[in-house]
């Protein structure tokens, strides 16, 4: 998982102290969010190239931004994620993905991963690694306006 720390945001930040609690989580979920589907969208072209056409199923029809409570509570923040759905579980234990807009992908770590028999075809990483410019000046224009909105008032 990577992460990553905005420095030189002193203004932002102070007019964010003067909110209360709920509108900052909320801004900055709506602007974390707006950033992230920046990573999804180069997510969803990279599988979209990979996908195999003979197959029902369809990778990038799978990856989606979500945030994750738990994890944000834990670093005491917010914590959004790009992913497939259906994750990467595939055991007799696991749920059926079937049901997903993509069908059943869970196959897609194999691609991104490889293995001892197929090269690693890397879509996610990339589609993080090559982005974190344009994520961060989305991610810090999109919480700017939203302060000011909140500041402003309904």
């Amino acid at each position: 998982m990577a992460e990553f720390r905005l420095l030189g945001v002193d203004g932002v930040v102070s007019k964010m102290r003067g909110l209360a609690p709920k509108l900052q989580r909320s801004g900055l979920k709506k602007a974390a969010r707006r950033a992230m589907n920046i990573v999804r969208d180069s997510a969803k072209a990279k599988a979209k190239s990979l996908d195999d056409p003979e197959t029902a199923e369809k990778i990038w029809k799978n990856i989606v931004t979500q945030d994750s409570p738990k994890e944000g509570t834990h670093v005491g923040g917010v914590v959004m994620r790009v992913g497939v759905r259906g994750g990467a579980g595939s055991n007799q234990h696991s749920k059926s993905a079937s049901g997903n807009p993509g069908g059943d992908t869970r196959h897609w770590r194999y691609i991104e991963f490889g293995t001892e028999h197929n090269p690693a075809a890397p879509f996610m990483r990339p589609a993080l690694s090559e982005n974190i410019g344009p994520v961060t000046d989305r991610f810090a224009t999109e919480l700017n306006s939203e302060i000011d909105a909140a500041l402003r008032g309904p």
